[in-house]
């Protein structure tokens, strides 16, 4: 039998629910989406996702994914559709200036959707020894919120939070669906999956597999689990739901698709390094650690009391476990999946691991909240190294006269000064030593909230510092390339081609909103740039030869400091046009970059733009 019950004692009203629900709302709301459109787009991924989105939104075109003239490839279409709705919406370019809002409102609403989920089923599935099932959703809830990765990847215009979430959101029915012995919402996890596989592709149901497979296998319950969750069916439901955008797809775009989308972004990734992302096989073992500061010791005790030796002979045997062991048990095969798949993946990234942080989010919840003589001893450990460690991160940042200075980017040279003189490093240090504080008061009473009220310092860090630090971060970085897109819309001429060398940026062609020819440092990519203004063809823009009717004599040509100084860019004589940051707008006469593309390829320089190239944009 699958049928999981807890006591009457344990369970809370409808009204008690509400409330609760209300306000993890409230605080996903907060963390989640205030200011969420006060900054500009960052470098170097999320442009294309939020100019693909858009331009969806401007051509009517819903199908094929485009960004600076060319498909993209890389990604199925939900993402780029939420984004699109969100620029469709009417004067969006009045009150979203920025155009900031749109592209991170799906990432943020899939991780508020998550919280709520999380607390949710914490409610109306508590253990039967939890007095304040309540409390122990809000902080499962808040574990989840308060990861590090989920506190950037929320905030940024790509998939991968709405992979997490639509994923989550999907594994968390199906759990229920077996926790409550009927499945007559059974259909919904799979709906959901679908929308999984619209998100990131074939990898979530990949994911899903994994996790049931795991959990069946621990609890010795496939009967069971097959009866309740009806994966044939399901699958049907979601290849119906998702394959039709696939095979449309294929079948407008052909071989192209084919090779990008399944061929690179999919196997490739899998099973070679790409965009030299090459890590140990240990990798995500401390992205793990990372991703759930200060609260990986309570992980990991949730971790070791699933994989308990009595834990396991208990989840083996026929007799019913308790609600808190069989959720337990489900999260942690949930992140162990996770694990083993992108373990064993050649390409690693550390985005790669927020589908694994609402399973993260329901160990930490529940260790914390353990009882039982016989784990009293292992959960103090674990809350003391867990205080142990928000006193080590509070006085790292109150040091951070010491190795704030030690920062160096060139395209942020100001950072340190400014973020010394801002002081929100040490608003960071004052919420974490609150938080110690209050964690170290709280360690030897066995109330249930005591999760609570370290996390809740940590909730003011993020409103009064992380997000003052964003929008720290985007005036240094991001805002010339805003006053460069400025100045290039305000001086350019009639069919007059626009391009960016060396430090290539695709927030200049979302800011300008027109097709920017991108390329390198290399005297390959000079003979490149001036052989493109003459013949390259992409949607909305073509080049044209300097010898016909029609072309403009001259290019703005967008060029850092370091690459200017190269000496094949020497000695052209441009017009300048302003100068930002690291960030040069010049005018260049084109028939002067002729002749010197001439010189180079008389030296044995070609040009290699048309050769494929698979994350070319």
């Amino acid at each position: 039998m699958s049928i999981i019950n807890a006591t009457t004692d344990a369970r809370i009203s409808p009204r008690q629910r509400s409330r609760g629900l209300l306000l993890i709302l409230a605080l996903g709301l907060a963390l989640g989406c205030w200011q969420l459109g006060a900054t500009g787009l960052v470098d170097e991924t999320p442009p294309l996702f939020a100019a693909a989105g858009r331009a969806m939104a401007r051509t009517g075109d819903w199908l094929t994914p485009r960004v600076n003239g060319l498909p993209r490839f890389d990604k199925p279409p939900l993402v780029y559709w939420l984004m699109g709705l969100g620029y469709s919406l009417p004067a969006n370019e009045l009150w979203d200036p920025l155009g900031t809002w749109a592209g991170r409102l799906p990432s943020a609403l899939a991780s508020v959707a998550t919280m709520l989920m999380l607390g949710d089923t914490l409610m109306v599935h508590p253990s039967a020894e939890d007095s304040h099932p309540r409390r122990t959703a809000v902080a499962a809830a808040l574990a989840f919120a308060l990861s590090p990765l989920v506190q950037l990847w929320s905030r940024t215009a790509v998939s991968d939070a709405l992979l997490s979430g639509t994923l989550a959101l999907s594994l968390l029915c199906q759990w229920r669906c077996y926790a409550s012995g009927h499945s007559r919402r059974w259909w919904i996890a799979w709906v959901l999956l679908a929308t999984a596989v619209l998100t990131k592709g074939p990898v979530a149901v990949v994911l899903s597999g994994m996790t049931l497979a795991l959990f069946a296998l621990m609890r010795r319950d496939l009967k069971g689990l097959w009866r309740c969750i009806k994966p044939i069916r399901g699958l049907a439901i979601t290849a119906l739901i998702s394959l039709p955008w696939y095979v449309a797809e294929l079948l407008v775009e052909g071989q192209p698709f084919w090779d990008s989308f399944f061929g690179y972004h999919n196997l490739q990734r899998f099973t070679s390094v790409v965009n030299s992302h090459l890590q140990p096989w240990w990798f995500f073992g401390v992205i793990l650690v990372v991703a759930s500061l200060p609260f990986t010791p309570l992980l990991l005790l949730g971790l070791a009391q699933t994989l308990h030796p009595s834990n396991l002979k208990r989840a083996f045997s026929s007799s019913q476990p308790t609600a808190t062991l069989s959720l337990q048990s489900f999260a942690s095969c949930w992140l162990l999946s996770i694990l083993l798949l992108f373990t064993t993946a050649a390409t690693k990234l550390p985005s790669y691991w927020l589908p694994a942080t609402p399973a993260a989010a329901i160990l930490i919840a529940l260790a914390a909240r353990s009882s039982g003589q016989q784990i009293r001893r292992p959960l103090d450990w674990a809350w003391g190294a867990t205080i142990l460690l928000t006193f080590v991160l509070a006085v790292g940042f109150w040091s951070s006269s010491i190795w704030v200075p030690l920062i160096d980017d060139p395209e942020m040279p100001t950072l340190p000064a400014e973020l010394l003189a801002s002081r929100l490093v040490l608003r960071t240090a004052v919420c974490f030593s609150v938080a110690f504080v209050l964690g170290l008061w709280m360690i030897r009473r066995k109330a249930s909230g005591r999760l609570l009220a370290v996390q809740g310092p940590l909730v003011v860090f993020q409103l009064i510092a992380l997000i003052p630090m964003i929008g720290l971060g985007d005036r240094v970085r991001q805002l010339p390339i805003r006053d460069v897109a400025a100045t290039v819309l305000h001086h350019q001429r009639p069919d007059e081609p626009i391009a960016m060398v060396g430090v290539m940026k695709p927030s200049l062609h979302f800011y300008t909103d027109q097709v920017v020819v991108y390329e390198g440092t290399s005297t390959n990519a000079f003979i490149n740039l001036a052989d493109r203004f003459s013949k390259e063809k992409r949607q909305g823009w073509q080049g044209v030869p300097i010898s016909k009717k029609g072309s403009s004599p001259s290019a703005l040509i967008v060029i850092d400091s370091q690459t200017m100084k190269k000496k094949h860019w020497r000695g052209l004589n441009p017009e300048p046009l302003g100068q930002f940051g690291i960030y040069q707008v010049l005018r260049f006469d084109r028939r002067t970059l002729d002749k010197r593309a001439l010189k180079l390829h008389a030296k044995g320089t070609h040009p290699t733009w048309e050769q494929p190239r698979p994350e070319r944009y």
